[in-house]
């Protein structure tokens, strides 16, 4: 097991904020599974995201809304879909750090 030097890995104040504010945005089940799937499917209706998780549409939509504003997801409008996509694809690499301690939620 390699030790980092805490030095070396020290994020500034505002890194600091900017991970917690991201955190705080998609700290909730369901943005998660929302974020797995643009992930692995890249760009998705409301509609096709609602049937993955069968989640009602109505609240796919507010929490859709709530990342776009937030700068994390994007979209585009195709005729009368509009078209969800991963815009922070760092973001990425918390769901694999999540994949990989998943023995730990096991409790």
């Amino acid at each position: 097991m390699k030790i980092v030097n805490v030095k070396e890995s020290v994020l500034s104040s505002d890194q600091l904020k900017i991970a917690a504010s991201l955190l705080k945005a998609v700290a909730h089940p369901m943005r998660l599974s929302i974020l797995q799937l643009l992930e692995r499917d890249g760009k998705m209706s409301v509609t096709e995201i609602c049937e993955n998780l069968s989640s009602e549409q109505s609240l796919t939509s507010h929490h859709l809304s709530n990342m776009k504003q937030k700068g994390i997801l994007g979209c585009e409008r195709d005729g009368q879909r509009i078209i969800y996509y991963l815009k922070i694809t760092e973001l990425s690499n918390l769901l694999r750090c999540m994949e990989s301690c998943s023995c730990h939620f096991d409790k």
